[in-house]
């Protein structure tokens, strides 16, 4: 027996000490619900799952560009709406002034309302969307990915030949009633193809956004395995470590006590 060197407390002290550092690590784990509380838990873990968070908050954010390029489409809708009726009025217009029973006079007040609807027209192709023209004609480039990849959006133009012919028109006699006729059926028409690729742009916009929250979804999946902590699990661990941490304690204390033997000897 010897008194300087006490191996079993030693030995004691050193297992007490490994698991409290367990203990205080899940603890840790436990608190803040992640797997990762330090890079030397899992290193290569905790590059991965700094990779997918970028990944994540760069898909979120081309999700909300494409949710609001889809809001764009459909403003530029809700104005078509509105330059349908007004064309279809003016399309009415033009047939009722080609009544041989009406006068110049009626004319006039079926034009003054006719211009007043052309005016609505023209004043619509002016609109904006913050500040983005909704009927320039630029086709636009919306990204569609984490990556910065884009789709082009189809531009429309309120302000083309298509629509100017029949707003320039007018219905003060039945011969310039019926050029007008034929102007406003053309506006018509493209405004008809017009709404068709304000759809056409809103389906697509609306399958990349859907990827987009698929993928978002998955990569959220895929860092939690790596980084959300099970609760059951660390809590197993948790009481595992708890208990050896008593019983360290307890047999450290004896470790401590047996080499008072000694005294027994030298008495």
């Amino acid at each position: 027996m010897v008194i300087n060197t006490n191996i079993s407390a030693q030995v004691s002290a050193r297992n007490l000490n490994d698991s409290s550092v367990m203990l205080n690590r899940s603890l840790a784990r436990l608190s803040s619900g992640s797997k990762i509380t330090s890079p030397q838990d899992d290193a290569a873990g905790l590059a991965v799952s700094t990779r997918f968070e970028a990944q994540i908050s760069r898909t979120n954010a081309a999700s909300n560009n494409l949710a609001n390029a889809i809001s764009f489409t459909q403003t530029q809708d809700g104005f078509l709406k509105k330059v349908s009726k007004a064309l279809d009025r003016m399309s009415e217009l033009s047939i009722l002034a080609q009544d041989i029973t009406k006068s110049d006079a009626d004319r006039a007040l079926y034009d003054q309302e006719f211009q007043n609807l052309g005016t609505f027209v023209t004043d619509s192709a002016s609109k904006d969307f913050n500040g983005v023209s909704l009927f320039s004609g630029t086709d636009l480039a919306v990204t569609t990915d984490g990556d910065g990849a884009t789709v082009s959006v189809t531009g429309l133009d309120l302000g083309s030949t298509s629509y100017t012919g029949a707003t320039g028109s007018n219905i003060s006699t039945t011969t310039a009633a019926a050029s007008a006729l034929t102007n406003v059926k053309t506006a018509i028409s493209q405004l008809a193809t017009d709404r068709a690729t304000i759809g056409a742009n809103q389906a697509s916009l609306n399958s990349y956004k859907d990827n987009l929250g698929t993928l978002a979804d998955n990569l959220s999946a895929a860092n939690s395995r790596i980084k959300d902590v099970d609760v059951a699990e660390e809590s197993t661990q948790y009481a595992r470590y708890n208990i050896l941490v008593q019983a360290g304690t307890a047999m450290l204390t004896q470790a401590n006590q047996s080499t008072q033997a000694v005294m027994r000897l030298l008495g």
